[in-house]
């Protein structure tokens, strides 16, 4: 794939697309997840798995396909406002051992099915906030890991820090457990917006933290941001876009906040009149897109921007972008494991998560269960249309010909509403539709989730769309 130059994107264009969807980092969405899919499911996927039962293979290696692995941390010490992560809060850093001795139980029930040594080339600590473990207790964690897996080498390796947490010294020490990703959590640089969200960080350490982390050479630094927190304006903001691009993060992760305190209760602390208005927001959203181009990133899709040397950035241009419930990825489609409270993961043709509180969780794995609470298996409808849309999402196309020889369909009959409904999408210059398929144009990859939407079954009714967040 050709990298395409920067496309202006009017802000008439990203108001009429200003609607709710879901993110599709899995199909069907965890929101159709079931009570009635148990560990057994799960247990039994995983058994298939190392038994080599409907499992991809490393065509050049043979074997297995090399495992992905999302670790769930889910404590913080305060509480930021705007957040709809599944987190702890608590200033108590010993009840970190009770959690890490669950996680290891819990590594243990999966070594117990799949054997010693399953390769994995993706791990990813994610929370709440990894970084609230300590040195040794992130040592603890990672010898545990590698006790039960082998990590490939070239894998991508990643870990989500709060910049308040951190020092250079223990990003050093990250670097010498093995990870060459991270993750900074800005959200935004100007001093009113992070007193309105419970979340002050200095510039000056943010900037620190990332010249250290050069210094480590780890292979790829994103900065998190988000736009139309409380007490935001366009001038605020552009500030934020203008210290960012100086910093020259090797990513840009550029997210819009959802404000559903009926659903997440720290929103409850941010004052609703405080919010920037909708055209503000989409203002902001305009300019930092320009903002970015400018600064000679390119946009990935999805709110993600990379430098042209990224490896993200890479992918995309070769065609080998692919997604997973961490975002994109430059990692081949694979099995997904996800330890921890909460954590979702993918198993074959099944979507699975885990309980969703401490006590819960804990029950399970003391008693020798995977504590899954629901999941889904897949059916041949489903694995035809997350197909179609992982191909939207990240390779910007869809052949006909590869999903009929595939799932041994008729595309153009059995989509033939769904091709339909893409007509004004095209008339929007969007997409193009062709003999033998769907491009996603430069202009489209901005509002891509609004093309995948087309072929998920399960938003035909209104309500549905309350459930996600809005696509821009």
């Amino acid at each position: 794939m050709t990298q395409a130059q920067p496309v202006a994107v009017s802000e008439d264009l990203l108001s009429r697309m200003d609607v709710t969807g879901p993110r599709y980092t899995s199909y069907p969405t965890a929101d159709r997840f079931v009570d009635a899919f148990t560990a057994s499911q799960y247990k039994q996927a995983l058994a298939q798995r190392g038994e080599g039962v409907g499992v991809m293979t490393n065509v050049a290696g043979g074997g297995a396909a090399p495992l992905s692995v999302y670790v769930h941390i889910p404590f913080c010490e305060s509480v930021c406002y705007y957040c709809a992560c599944n987190k702890v809060i608590t200033k108590h850093h010993e009840r970190a051992n009770e959690y890490l001795d669950a996680l290891e139980a819990e590594i243990a029930l999966h070594v117990g099915v799949l054997g010693v040594g399953q390769v994995v080339s993706q791990l990813h600590l994610g929370g709440g906030s990894p970084t609230f473990l300590s040195d040794a207790e992130l040592t603890r964690l990672m010898e545990s890991f590698r006790r039960a897996f082998r990590l490939a080498p070239g894998g991508e390796y990643s870990i989500e820090v709060d910049p308040r947490t951190v020092t250079p010294e223990r990003l050093a020490h990250l670097a010498n457990l093995g990870f060459n990703r991270l993750s900074f959590g800005v959200q935004d640089t100007d001093t009113d917006v992070q007193k309105a969200v419970h979340r002050v960080q200095s510039w000056e350490s943010v900037v620190g933290l990332v010249q250290a982390a050069r210094d480590l050479h780890f292979e790829s630094i994103n900065v998190d941001l988000i736009y139309g927190l409380p007490k935001q304006t366009r001038q605020t903001f552009e500030r934020t876009i203008e210290q960012i691009s100086v910093l020259q993060p090797d990513r840009i992760a550029l997210y819009a906040y959802a404000h559903l305190p009926q659903r997440f209760k720290p929103q409850r602390r941010i004052h609703a009149a405080d919010l920037p208005a909708g055209a503000e927001k989409i203002s902001m959203l305009s300019h930092a897109i320009s903002g970015f181009l400018g600064a000679g990133y390119q946009y990935i899709g999805m709110d993600h921007f990379a430098k042209p040397g990224d490896a993200l950035a890479v992918a995309k241009r070769q065609g080998r972008l692919h997604r997973n419930f961490q975002g994109y990825s430059t990692q081949p489609d694979c099995d997904l494991i996800g330890l921890g409270v909460s954590a979702i993961g993918r198993m074959g043709a099944t979507y699975s998560q885990n309980a969703k509180t401490l006590p819960e969780y804990y029950d399970a794995v003391r008693a020798g269960t995977f504590p899954v609470i629901k999941g889904i298996a897949l059916s041949r409808d489903d694995l035809v249309r997350r197909a179609i849309i992982m191909a939207l999402m990240c390779q910007g196309r869809l052949v006909y010909e590869s999903i009929e020889v595939a799932h041994l369909i008729d595309i153009k009959s059995y989509f033939a509403r769904e091709l339909e409904q893409l007509v004004p999408l095209a008339e929007s210059g969007l997409i193009a539709i062709e003999p033998d398929g769907i491009t996603v144009t430069p202009l489209g990859w901005y509002f891509v989730r609004a093309v995948a939407m087309v072929f998920d079954k399960n938003l035909q009714a209104d309500q549905a769309l309350q459930r996600f967040s809005r696509i821009i």
